[in-house]
């Protein structure tokens, strides 16, 4: 297309909506689905479509068109799945969409086939098997049902479900793991959910014994792309549960690297390049550890560097239009030109003529992605104009500076400039210089270039000129430069600045810091300037800092010219942070650190610090060395006194006579070498608990005793007296009590008992030896004179007498429905004190069975015989009905109907009155066996009288009435 010199309004198609990847679930109500295109032009454009490069025909019933979108009717995946594209047209050009895929989602039930069941003996690990039906996304998402929907089991240490195959995952089997498992299988994209058909989970009672961890989850080489989150995971079967750890091979882990699910799950968030490596998870419990290790590479879609933008060129120029894109692996560039493949690389093309004009797109493509870059080239053709741009009408320049006079017409293609001054033709010398682009550059001015300029531009296609004056105006110098100054941090300094200049013009002065401009409202604090004086620029340095030290330009300028000059500020102050920390010769209690010197800021470094720090605390603490006097000459120390088996950090502080400074960036966290434990555990005691037990309990360590790993404790016991030790290992290092079990045990006898703590490198100090009893025997004594006596249609109260053993701690009561089984009883339990209790919330005309037994902390004595009671008929369930309320002098006569019983309800026996103040629980009860009832007309306010049947089952139900 042409374009004359009057330009054009219109433009070609601008994509603002593009069709997006969409999965239509197979077994959806809606009847159809929608794909998205829409796009600005000037004329309004016309839409196409195609599906898998093929047109699609719009005037079939099954297609409808809402401007660019298409609707698609009673989609079929047979027919409607594949990959679509909006192509968009007007006068000015062709421009295709990004693809965009229609796929059909899906998620079959679960076979109807039962599971078979699984037996385990406990301790030994399990898997149950998902096997998730077809689908379609891979996007599903597992949990697991216990015996009913929804019923999820919660996760832990012990148990974990891989969200890759939806397996679930018991390290060790307890008898609690008893029950039917379902697979529950969701699918966002569809939201749809199946489960699977129950599998029973049987565990087999046995002795525990102890398994080395195994690895069972195992993550693979993983392809990720820049900038995703990634998931990996890993667990282990074991007995004792493993504990689960992850690394990075000979690296950190990475900063974004979070871990959940007790140490099953690693995920790094916003993955970058750096991130790329060998990942390792370890298990381990004290039997044994396995690891695994898998590789992340990180790769890249498609993303632009420089892209291609609407472009107006002149026509016969040439055209280089750069489109870069980044990506892993690199993208290959390809372009269209409205809408047909047209080049690949990069795209140069000379002499442009109108049958280049139109839409561009340059794609952008790898393995993991396609992105597109639009845009509309216009060639332009038109004689030289200076409307939009003419020459300024006064230009002016300094003495002996330099001057460049602009000359920048409208014109395609590009003219051929000329320049005089009044009559004289210019041409190129040693002062005068027309360039390239048509300015005049004129250098060492002096006053006989004063005078009017006029620029000539000529084409094919027509010619044009412009005038402007130039006027001499006096230099710009400084007069009085800034001196180097040398200052301590907290003190004042002062930089001076006087310049000469025209006195037309305005002068003004700017500072720079290393080339920076200073600017003075962000830092008022430091920074102040002399405005009284014009041609005076002096700068105040307030309460200076290290970071003020440095080069300081004044620039004095005006609109024609400037002259700059420069100083140094020294600012001395406390030493600057020490770099490169090294942790070398790492032992149990000491290590060896290295460093570099930082600066010293003009004063000799006098001494350093050291400081540590451990997870126990976020405070760095000054750390003890060898020597203890590190002294400013120094780039090496050992630090002593360290805790074994304990992380730590360490930074280094620099110190000279003007104060101390900034701590160093922190080293690399390292862990010192493992030692036996030197502390034993305290408070070392025990006894009670239940018949034939031992109970001894200690306070656990923590963990800066541990001193290494495979920590854990050694009991020994024995009766007092004897001279053999028992000794028994305690592996879990939380735990402070161990329960000794044995049949041949006396009760309450006397135990003497001690514990140690050990790791991998050895045994600790046993504690001081405490003596505790053995557990008591529980009562073997039968409560007599149990009694039970009805009170109403639900309660009883049962009495008994006391048994003589003194070790007693109270009374459990037992009651159960005649039609449940024992099982199912309900205990009610009292102190030692007790005599008597009340059985509450019993069910009316139901034969209870009660029994009362003695307990102490060893257990449950015999119960007492079995008494069988009838509990009450419940009480009347109809109100009474109030029939009347007169008022006789000063009394109210309330009159209401007799309540009748059914024949499953106690008989009535009379009636019970409350007469109370509105609004207040507490009032006067009255009992009649009438019908009727006269109370006290009310002194003050309204009052309540309310009505209810009594009988042996209790109260009925209430009714009242307002006097």
């Amino acid at each position: 297309l042409c374009f004359s010199e009057e330009g054009n309004k219109g433009y070609g198609p601008v994509f603002e909506e593009q069709p997006i990847d969409t999965i239509y679930p197979e077994e959806s109500s809606d009847g159809q689905v929608s794909m998205n295109c829409r796009a600005r032009a000037i004329p309004f454009p016309t839409y196409r479509w195609k599906l898998n490069n093929w047109d699609i025909d719009l005037t079939k019933d099954r297609y409808s068109m809402v401007g660019g979108r298409l609707v698609i009717n009673n989609p079929e995946k047979s027919r409607d799945a594949g990959k679509y594209v909006c192509v968009v047209s007007n006068i000015f050009g062709t421009v295709r969409s990004s693809e965009a895929t229609l796929s059909f989602g899906y998620l079959d039930p679960f076979p109807p086939e039962e599971r078979y069941e699984v037996k385990v003996r406990e301790g030994v690990g399990a898997v149950l098997l998902c096997e998730p039906p077809y689908h379609y996304p891979d996007d599903l998402s597992y949990r697991w049902l216990l015996n009913e929907f929804p019923v999820f089991i919660s996760l832990d240490k012990r148990r974990f479900v891989s969200q890759t195959n939806g397996n679930l995952y018991i390290a060790n089997v307890e008898a609690s793991d008893k029950g039917n498992y379902s697979c529950f299988v969701s699918s966002p994209s569809i939201t749809k959910s199946v489960f699977s058909k129950f599998i029973p989970l049987i565990p087999q009672s046995d002795r525990a014994k102890v398994y080395p961890a195994d690895i069972k989850v195992k993550f693979k080489d993983t392809y990720a792309l820049l900038g995703q989150n990634v998931t990996l995971e890993c667990f282990a079967l074991g007995n004792p549960v493993p504990e689960l750890r992850w690394s990075k091979y000979l690296e950190p882990m990475p900063a974004t690297a979070e871990i959940s699910m007790s140490g099953a799950v690693l995920k790094i968030f916003n993955i970058q390049y750096e991130d790329e490596g060998l990942y390792e998870c370890e298990a381990e419990n004290y039997k044994g550890k396995d690891k695994h290790q898998a590789r992340i590479y990180v790769q890249a879609s498609p993303e632009w560097v420089e892209h291609i933008n609407d472009t107006e060129k002149d026509i016969g120029s040439d055209l280089y239009w750069p489109c870069v894109a980044t990506g892993k692996p690199i993208p290959t560039i390809r372009w269209l030109k409205n809408g047909v493949s047209f080049r690949k690389g990069e795209l140069r093309m000379q002499s442009l003529s109108f049958d280049d004009a139109g839409m561009y797109q340059c794609i952008a493509e790898n393995a993991h992605g396609i992105i597109y870059a639009n845009a509309e080239l216009k060639i332009v053709a038109s004689p030289p104009t200076f409307e939009l741009n003419p020459m300024k009408k006064k230009i002016l320049a300094a003495k002996g500076g330099r001057v460049i006079i602009e000359c920048k017409p409208k014109a395609a293609p590009k003219p051929k400039f000329s320049w005089s001054k009044g009559t004289e033709l210019l041409v190129n010398g040693s002062r005068i210089r027309i360039w390239d682009d048509g300015s005049l550059e004129i250098i060492n001015i002096t006053k006989l270039d004063e005078g009017r300029y006029t620029c000539f531009a000529e084409n094919n296609r027509g010619k044009a000129n412009s005038t402007g004056v130039l006027e001499m105006t006096e230099a710009t110098r400084i007069t009085l430069a800034p001196l180097n100054v040398d200052v301590t941090v907290g003190e004042n300094a002062t930089m001076q600045c006087i310049a000469s200049h025209d006195p037309t013009l305005d002068l003004t002065f700017i500072w720079s810091l290393n080339g920076f401009v200073i600017d003075f409202e962000k830092e008022h604090e430091h920074y102040e300037r002399n405005v009284m004086i014009k041609s005076n620029g002096e700068l105040l340095i307030k309460n200076v800092q290290l970071r003020h030290a440095g080069r300081y330009t004044c620039t004095a300028q005006t609109i024609v010219d400037n002259s700059s000059a420069s100083a140094d500020l020294v600012v001395r102050g406390p030493p600057g942070p020490p770099g490169g920390i090294r942790v070398e010769e790492i032992r149990d209690t000491a290590v060896a650190l290295t460093w570099s010197r930082g600066t010293d800021n003009h004063s000799p470094i006098s001494k350093y610090t050291i400081q540590s720090k451990t997870f126990l605390s976020e405070e760095w603490k000054d750390a003890k060395t060898e020597p203890s006097d590190i002294e400013g000459n120094m780039e090496s120390a050992t630090v002593i006194d360290l805790i074994p088996w304990m992380e730590y950090e360490f930074r280094i502080i620099a110190t000279n006579t003007l104060g101390t400074g900034e701590p160093s960036m922190p080293s690399q966290r390292i862990r010192t070498e493992g030692a036996p434990p030197n502390v034993a555990p305290s408070d070392v005691g025990g006894g009670g608990g239940s018949n034939r037990e031992l109970t001894i309990t200690w306070m656990p360590l923590s963990r800066e005793y541990h001193y290494g790993n495979n920590f854990g404790y050694i009991v020994a016991f024995k009766p007092f007296g004897e001279k053999e030790w028992r000794r028994v290992t305690v592996t879990n290092p939380e735990i402070g009590r161990y329960v000794h079990k044995d049949e041949s045990m006396p009760p309450s006898t006397q135990y003497q008992v001690k514990v140690k703590a050990f790791n991998n490198k050895g045994d600790g100090p046993f504690s001081l030896t405490a003596v505790i009893y053995s557990a008591q025997d529980a009562p073997t004594e039968i409560p007599t004179d149990v009694s039970v006596k009805v009170l109403s249609s639900s309660e009883m109260s049962v009495s008994w007498h006391h048994v003589s053993d003194k070790s007693v701690e109270g009374y459990q009561i037992r009651y159960w429905a005649a039609h449940d089984k024992e099982a199912a009883a309900q205990r009610v339990q009292v102190s030692n004190q007790e005599y008597s209790t009340k059985l509450e919330n019993l069910k009316p005309n139901t034969r209870y069975h009660v029994d009362v037994s003695a307990f102490n902390s060893a257990g449950y004595g015999p119960p007492s015989r079995t008494i069988d009671i009838i509990t009450r008929k419940a009480p009347p369930s109809q109100r009474p009905r109030i029939i009347s309320s007169v008022r006789s002098g000063s009394r109210y006569i309330i009159t209401w109907d007799h309540v009748k019983a059914m024949s499953n309800e106690s008989a009535v026996e009379g009636y019970k009155v409350l007469y109370r103040p509105d609004g207040q629980h507490e009032g006067k009860l009255f009992s009649t066996g009438k019908h009727t009832i006269e109370v006290p007309v009310p002194s003050d306010g309204e009052y309540v009288v309310e009505v209810r049947a009594h009988s042996e089952g209790g109260d009925g139900e209430v009714a009242q009435i307002k006097i």
